[in-house]
Order: C-alpha cells, then structure tokens, then sequence
C-alpha cells in the first residue's frame, strides 16, 4: 500500500484527442471516471472548474455554486475528495492571447471572473488549492507584450485572487513551453520569484509536473527538491517524458526509471504529503488503446509509484555513506541501479 494519496484529472481518461489526430475512444461519463477512480485506488480528483461546472459562462454565479455542490455529492459518494480547481482559461476565446497577461482589458476581466468563479467552485466542494497552468501567460510574438510589464500584471492579478479569498493557496505549475514558446513562469525558479513578490507568499507555491520539467532541460526531482526547500512544493504531477517533444504524459517511470526513482526518494525523504499534500498522476492513454482497457495507464503509473516507494525504503542509506565518505560516486551509482534492477 501506498504512502501517498493519487489524484488525477477527468482528462486523465480521455477520447485520445490530440493535435494529431480525433478522438479514437467514446466519451466516458464524469461519474463512471470517479467510480473507477475510486476502484483502483485513487483518493481525490483534480478539476479544471469547467470540469466542476461545465457551462459556467452562462450561468449565474449561484448557478454555479450550487453545480459545485453537486460535483461534491457525486465526489462523495464514492469517497474522493478535489484535490485543485483550476480556471481553464487557454481554452476561451477571450483567453487566445493570454488571460492574466492579456493586452486585452476585456479579456483580463474574464480571466480575472474565472478565477474568482474557481474560488467559488473550490470552497463549494471542499478544496483549499487553486491551481494555475498559466498556458497562454507569454508570448508567441515577443514585441507583442512588455514583458516586465506583464510579468507585474500576472502578479497582480494573484494578489486579487488572495484578496477574494484570504485562506486559498494559489498553485503555479511551471512549463516552459507549449502552447507557446515564451513563458513567463516556466521552472520553479520563475514560480519562486513570483511567490515572493506576492501579497502573501506564504499562500502561493508550486505545482511540479516530470514533464514539464523535463521540457525545461531540468531533472524533475531537483525541481521537487528546491520547491521542497522553501515549503512550497503544494502538489506533483508525476509522468515521463521521452525528451525535448510535444507534452507527451506518458506513464510515470516509462522513460527514466532512475529519475522516476529519484523523484519518488525526494518526495518521501523530505516527508511530502505530511501536511496533506497528494500525488497527481497527470498521464494520457495511448491512442492504441482499447475502451475496455483504457484506465491502465493509470494503475500502471500507480504501480510503479508504489513499487519504487519499496525500493526507497531499502535504499542503503550507510553504503551510501560510505560511497561519499570514498568519494566513490561509480560504486553508489552502480549500487543504484542494481537496487533497480532487483540484483540487491
């Protein structure tokens, strides 16, 4: 069993939409994803807050609340709780060109409805964290916005939403890149500076997902480990990554079993989850796979989360020691992936 609690995403089960290709599955009912999250082991689910209350454009915001509410009742009945909401907002034709860091005052404002509408959606059904992709935050055409300009905006427009709410922890989760090429919070670094800059900084953290790390050029359990460093590491999406590609959220460990190790043996040394921290496994199907079978990406990145906590735990913490003691980094490495492999 388990030290962690899992999440994931509705679109954690999907049609296989791509931007390569359509949907290659039928739809799955919201309620049948709970159920059978809640079959294989998760604790709780993420939202985006049109995943919560679709519609929500067009309805009003007691409308809104009371759809929430209902989410919540349908959560409960199968013992999951949310973990994040999420304002969608990449996804809005007044979002095209950004919403926090729109040049548009029309489309800042929606931006700016949408996360106070999330607010709403978490405190309905029970959810401290807000989260923010900040997708579209940047640029495609680098003379379009200021960026100085736009990076105070972006921080401004955090500080409105701790204002709105003063006991909602505001999540940033990094990437570099993809959909566009100039982010303006693309590593933990970037969501740090941020954080400090904030009303309250005690209030704003990170979210680290593999991937996105990895898009970076930087090794995720490190990413994990400075956010660790300063408290603020508020939630991980774990995956893989098969190098500087498309955002691909294949199963966790696929690709670098050593690095899934070492991020499953920073999170557990520094005692994530303590404090109610969950473990999301962001992971996409493959467009091959059949409707019958298509929640295993999900058991299987859980497995083998589950797995590498038991090699964590045998990790010969005095061999290691020993190997710095000698300065012998061969033989910790070797040590390492013989741990891996099962030979010790």
């Amino acid at each position: 069993m388990s030290r962690f609690k899992f999440t994931a995403g509705p679109w954690n089960c999907n049609e296989g939409v791509e931007a390569f290709g359509p949907g290659v599955r039928p739809e799955v009912d919201i309620e049948a994803k709970f159920k059978k999250f809640a079959e294989i082991g998760m604790s709780g689910v993420q939202f985006h807050d049109d995943d919560a209350v679709p519609d929500m454009n067009n309805m009003t915001e007691k409308q809104i609340i009371d759809y929430a509410k209902d989410m919540k009742a349908t959560l409960d009945k199968y013992g999951l709780v949310a973990e994040f909401v999420a304002p969608r907002l990449w996804m809005d034709p007044h979002t095209t060109d950004g919403g926090f860091t729109s040049n548009s005052k029309e489309d800042y404002e929606f931006a700016m409805w949408r996360a106070h509408r999330s607010i709403d959606i978490a405190n309905a059904m029970g959810a401290k964290n807000i989260v923010l992709w900040l997708a579209r935050e940047g640029t495609l055409c680098a003379e379009s916005k200021d960026p100085v300009q736009k990076i105070g905006q972006l921080i401004d427009s955090i500080d409105d939403m701790l204002t709105y709410d003063d006991k909602i922890k505001v999540l940033i989760e990094s990437k570099p890149n993809e959909p566009i090429d100039r982010s303006y919070c693309g590593t933990i670094g970037h969501v740090m500076a941020v954080s400090a800059a904030s009303k309250d900084p005690k209030r704003v953290g990170a979210v680290l997902e593999s991937a996105h790390a990895i898009l970076a050029g930087l090794d995720p359990a490190h990413e994990m480990a400075f956010a660790l460093k300063f408290g603020k590491l508020g939630s991980v999406h774990l995956n893989d990554q098969n190098g500087c590609r498309y955002d691909q959220d294949k199963s966790f460990g696929v690709e670098s079993l050593r690095g899934a190790f070492n991020q499953i043996k920073v999170l557990m040394d520094n005692n994530y989850g303590a404090n109610g921290e969950m473990v999301g496994i962001d992971v996409k199907a493959m467009r091959t796979q059949k409707p019958e079978d298509q929640y295993r990406h999900l058991q299987n990145s859980i497995r083998i989360a589950t797995e590498l906590e038991k090699k964590v735990e045998r990790f010969d913490k005095e061999f290691q020691a020993q190997c710095i003691a000698e300065r012998n980094y061969e033989k910790l490495e070797m040590y390492v992936m013989e741990l891996l492999m099962g030979i010790v």
